[in-house]
């Protein structure tokens, strides 16, 4: 039975609708049917409904702190693109000169890197040279034109500084008379006792000189004597008859010199504290010897080039010309 006006106005009142007696009957059945049978909320709607359901009044989850907390990620983001692209860019790469200390920057503006110095004016510029307090040894690098990998170009010897090394040299002997040693000057002799020093790693020396009767002692400490460069050695004068000798001239400041890989023989000759003319002794020693010891092989252009340096200081070019006329 079709209903009334009046009952459908009754109805809709008890749905919850607003509805006037002047609405028409039409409009107010179609309320009551969309009350009575709700539409399915679409996809959009109902993660609106989802947020609004999960946004608290306040703590975490309200609305602030959820605008808060996209607004942090976004700031977020915005520095890591800018650090990004501040790592992109690349800073211009400083020469070596720039990349030393201040000191030696300061040193090193005395010295044209592209001129050869005269040997004496070389000795004095090296002198004033050296960027560091303590008292710097000068070193000699000799460039040669040989081949290492050439037996007779190998080239290896000992020389006796006439004004010393300026090192501290502590010498140890391995000699059946130990009392000449000591007289002579060494710090450390012995036969057995001093292979049970060595045998317990106590190794207080820093040359070691040694009869060739005592020598075959001293193959099992090979590889702890060798890679530290204590390996007596005839080449080097260490091995020995005349251990009273040796010892004398360690002491006055022989040094043994040998060409490297690259055929560039590099030794101290002193320190910075030296009177000119005792470097200019020393050097005058060492070139003689290395010239004395030119291979047959080599017909011409022995020596390439001569440098001068200090511990931590800049090189010095010295003249070939100057250094012929020493010798």
């Amino acid at each position: 039975m079709p209903q009334t006006k009046q009952q459908l106005l009754e109805e809709a009142k008890k749905l919850g609708l607003k509805v006037s007696p002047d609405t028409k009957m039409a409009d107010i059945r179609d309320l009551i049917s969309q009350a009575n049978n709700p539409k399915p909320l679409i996809a959009e709607e109902k993660d609106n409904q989802k947020e609004h359901s999960e946004t608290a009044k306040a703590g975490k989850r309200s609305a602030k702190a959820i605008r808060e907390k996209e607004e942090e990620t976004t700031k977020k983001s915005k520095l890591s693109i800018e650090k990004d692209n501040t790592k992109n860019i690349q800073k211009p790469t400083r020469s070596r000169l720039e990349r030393r200390s201040k000191g030696y920057r300061i040193v090193a503006n005395k010295i044209e890197s592209d001129k050869s110095y005269d040997l004496n004016e070389a000795i004095n510029l090296v002198k004033n040279s050296s960027p560091v307090k303590f008292d710097a040894s000068i070193e000699l690098h000799v460039n040669l034109n040989v081949d290492p990998r050439q037996a007779e170009q190998n080239i290896r010897d000992n020389v006796v500084l006439p004004a010393g090394s300026g090192r501290k040299i502590r010498i140890a002997a391995l000699t059946d008379e130990p009392k000449i040693a000591i007289d002579a000057g060494a710090d450390i002799a012995g036969n057995d006792d001093l292979i049970q020093q060595i045998d317990k790693g106590k190794i207080d020396f820093d040359i070691l000189i040694a009869s060739p009767a005592n020598m075959p002692k001293l193959g099992k400490y090979a590889k702890v004597l060798g890679p530290k460069g204590l390996m007596p050695n005839p080449k080097s004068g260490t091995v020995t008859n005349d251990i009273q000798k040796a010892v004398a001239e360690a002491k006055a400041g022989r040094v043994e010199y040998r060409v490297d890989s690259s055929g560039i023989i590099h030794l101290a000759v002193g320190k910075a504290s030296f009177e000119d003319n005792g470097l200019k002794d020393n050097i005058s020693a060492v070139f003689n010897s290395i010239k004395a010891n030119k291979p047959s092989s080599v017909k011409s252009n022995y020596v390439k080039s001569v440098y001068l340096t200090t511990t931590m200081g800049p090189s010095i070019k010295v003249d070939l010309v100057s250094l012929n006329d020493i010798s």
